[in-house]
């Protein structure tokens, strides 16, 4: 019985080893930032068929037919392919090569160069000698170092210390499994049957600390799980809310800059709430107002939107506000507090209550007092995992050298063709340029598409659909691709141009290479953008692959004389869509006529929409916004202010004034020539000082000298005794009328031989 008996000390004895304790927390640190590659995030379905199908949960589609099917540039290509074949099949004599057979022999011939071959690859290393890297004199490396490097004076960690909370044991606990953060069951329930079985860095530092209700500043790199950091500590706030008919009231709102995004985080949440009662609302713009009106009426628990939709509805739809928040959350919040947001966030911010928990998360998250002080912050904890990376663990990162700016498309056109070949998102840095691309790559037999803000909503999401079904093997994007899109599988990015702002390089790279997974990156760089390069590959960490890519110039000059011939062709293409785009306007314009004057009356009887800008301040807002995208984001303002005021007329320095006014800034400026200007300036002052009424209790007349006064009385007599104001008013002319009208002197003869003029007075003797 003895070996039963267990005292206190046996007991602690029996506890395994505990002296390899610290090693294994050194390893669990290592595990949590590398992230399960193998984790698939989305089992029920696709991100966008419950968007695009019919029968939809939001049933936010337009009726078909009611809207032209948009204008396809493949089957502009295809149906010039088969009239050109036509062509050449009825001119037998013409000797040339058929278009099936010129693609077989390119597609032979670009397979034939391997990838070792045709572009040779050197590591960016400290003693390689790399003309992209370096190239530039030990002074201006020096000078931009010391620019990109961020220095925080102390002040500025004062204020800091001021405006965040002080760490405290939440923020500090490790949370291994999701177990252990007391989430509720169907929570729980949920998590599990999408695969989530254990949170990641970013989301075990943030659940705790969001479920106390605490503001936070979240920060880590992109495709670490930050949407399902802040959805899942709101859906578990939201199952302990008041319910019933008369409780029911928008509590939580999630703010996106895009639309894509938007209907990406609508998709997570609705899977992280397919076992709770919590009801999401979907608002962007492209998709019908009524349908989310109605959605709104029924006060759903948490709205996504974008900020543009979101107003819309506060100030137009009836019964809509945002008095009950209780949580606001910004994704990409950088995006969110720059200057092209500022007036629709402030809007949105001031229609909020004070009281509430206000989260923000992005990949290029600052800590700048300055910027999240516009959002009101209550002592926010900043949680910032891992901030010395930049970049996912598994990027390679490659750099392409662009010598000549003509060099671009066909370097793009040689790696794509050659290398690249399949799940490539390429990303151009105008919406123009990526529609002339795609052209190319269409001609070109690759299969491609297009996204940016020219496309209609349905034409972005088909494009996204498209891509990530597998039907397309690249896609031309703008940046408004470049944040928060978690595209399964993109093995590669393109950088047809290098970004002019870091955190916009590290958002673009960031498509591909998440969620543990890798990724490659390749940037066409210039000469103009070796700052940019240099801040990129600071960023870089030290285990990060980055080289430099080399494209032999025989092979650059191949596709640079393709190009060459096909311009043509490009032209005409571009030439057919501008006109069908044209035809469909015409039409458009017809149908809108005829449904203007057969539903005139109900057209009429709606109230009109109302914005809380003017037509000029929105104008003025997006020439903001397109400045700090363009030029880098601190000098936007300034930038589009000058902008403004060079746009103004000129005006004339004569315009606007009197006749008298011109006249006399006309002599003022002839005398300036002449040199007398200070003289007459002069003269005036004195004149004005002269005509200047006397003070109370002084005399009005300032004599220095009574011969003075007298001299000057005779000078404005004219030399002459007794002539007054009294003698002016009546108009005195002279010696010849001064007894006109006076009254003779008795005793006084009146000398009428004396001639007129002449002769001196005569006075009573």
């Amino acid at each position: 019985m003895a070996d039963y008996i267990m005292t206190i000390d046996s007991d602690v004895e029996d506890i395994p080893e505990p002296a390899p304790q610290p090693k294994m927390k050194t390893q669990k640190s290592e595990d949590d930032a590398a992230l399960n590659p193998d984790f698939v995030f989305d089992l029920a379905d696709d991100t966008y068929a419950d968007i695009l199908n019919t029968g939809v949960t939001v049933q936010d589609l337009i009726k078909t037919g009611s809207k032209a099917t948009p204008i396809s540039v493949d089957e502009i290509v295809a149906r010039r392919k088969l009239s050109r074949k036509r062509k050449r099949s009825a001119d037998d004599q013409d000797g040339s090569v058929s278009e099936e057979e010129y693609e077989e022999g390119d597609s032979e011939e670009d397979e034939g160069v391997s990838d070792e071959e045709g572009f040779k690859m050197d590591e960016l290393g400290e003693a390689s000698d790399d003309p992209i890297r370096v190239g530039a004199e030990e002074e201006e490396e020096e000078e931009d170092s010391s620019e990109d490097e961020d220095e925080e004076t102390e002040a500025d960690k004062a204020r800091k210390a001021a405006f965040f909370a002080a760490e405290d044991d939440a923020t500090k606990e490790a949370h291994d499994s999701f177990l252990s953060m007391n989430l509720s069951r169907p929570l729980l329930k949920s998590l599990t049957s999408l695969g989530f079985s254990k949170p990641t860095p970013i989301q075990a530092a943030t659940i705790p600390v969001a479920l106390l209700g605490k503001d936070v500043v979240g920060n880590a790199v992109t495709g670490s799980g930050k949407t399902a950091a802040f959805m899942i500590p709101m859906l578990e706030r939201l199952l302990y809310r008041d319910k019933g008919k008369k409780a029911a009231a928008t509590r939580c709102l999630v703010l996106l800059p895009t639309r894509e995004l938007a209907v990406q985080c609508y998709e997570v949440g609705n899977k992280l709430a397919s076992h709770t009662d919590v009801q999401l609302c979907l608002l962007v713009g492209g998709l019908s107002l009524k349908t989310q009106e109605v959605a709104l009426r029924a006060r759903p628990d948490i709205v996504l939107a974008t900020p543009g939709r979101l107003i819309d509805h506060i100030r137009n739809s009836p019964g809509f506000t945002l008095d009950a928040i209780d949580i606001l959350v910004l994704d990409e919040a950088d995006r969110m507090l720059s200057d092209g947001f500022h007036e629709e966030l402030t809007e949105i911010i001031n229609s909020c209550p004070k009281s509430r928990q206000t989260m923000l998360f992005s990949a290029t998250m600052t800590d700048s007092v300055d910027e999240l002080i516009k959002m009101s912050l209550d002592k926010p904890v900043r949680l910032f995992v891992d901030p010395k990376r930049s970049t996912a663990r598994g990027l390679t990162q490659e750099f392409v050298r662009v010598r000549k700016e003509s060099e671009r498309p066909a370097l793009l056109v040689a790696l794509c063709k050659q290398t690249f070949k399949r799940k490539v998102i390429v990303f151009l840095g105008s919406k123009k340029m990526a529609h002339q691309m795609r052209i190319v790559f269409s001609i070109l037999g690759m299969k491609c598409d297009e996204l940016h803000g020219d496309l209609s909503q349905e034409q972005r999401l088909n494009a996204l659909q498209a891509f990530r079904d597998g039907k397309v093997d690249y896609l031309m994007a703008t940046d408004l691709a470049s944040r928060g899109l978690d595209i399964k599988g993109v093995e590669t990015v393109i950088n047809y141009d290098m970004p002019n702002q870091l955190a916009q390089y590290l958002h673009r790279v960031g498509r591909t290479a998440r969620a543990g997974k890798r990724g490659k990156s390749v940037t066409l760089v210039g000469e103009a953008d070796r700052r940019m390069l240099k801040a990129a590959i600071k960023h870089a960490a030290g285990e990060d692959q980055v080289r430099q890519r080399s494209v032999p110039a025989e092979v650059t000059q191949k596709y640079i004389e393709k190009l060459e011939d096909l311009k043509d062709e490009i032209k005409e293409v571009m030439q057919e869509e501008k006109e069908e785009k044209q035809l469909r306007r015409a039409e458009m314009e017809l149908k809108k006529g005829e449904n203007l004057i057969e539903h005139e009356t109900e057209i009429f009887s709606r109230p009109a929409r109302t914005w809380f800008q003017s037509e000029k301040e929105k104008a003025k807002a997006k020439e903001i916004g397109k400045a700090e995208h363009e030029g880098g984001g601190k000098r936007a303002r300034a930038d589009a202010k000058n902008k403004d005021e060079e746009k103004k007329p000129k005006r004339d320095k004569f315009s606007g004034l009197s006749r008298r006014m011109k006249r006399r800034k006309m002599a003022m400026d002839e005398d300036k020539e002449e040199g007398v200007d200070k003289a007459v300036s002069a003269a005036i002052r004195s004149a004005k000082k002269a005509a200047r009424p006397s003070k109370i209790g002084h005399s009005s007349t300032k004599l220095s000298s009574p011969s003075k006064a007298r001299s000057g009385k005779q000078a404005r007599s004219g030399g002459k005794k007794g002539k007054g104001a009294f003698d002016s008013d009546f108009g005195s002319r002279g010696s010849s009328n001064n007894h006109e009208g006076v009254r003779a002197v008795k005793g006084t003869k009146p000398n009428l031989n004396k001639k007129l003029g002449g002769g001196k007075k005569t006075g009573k003797k």
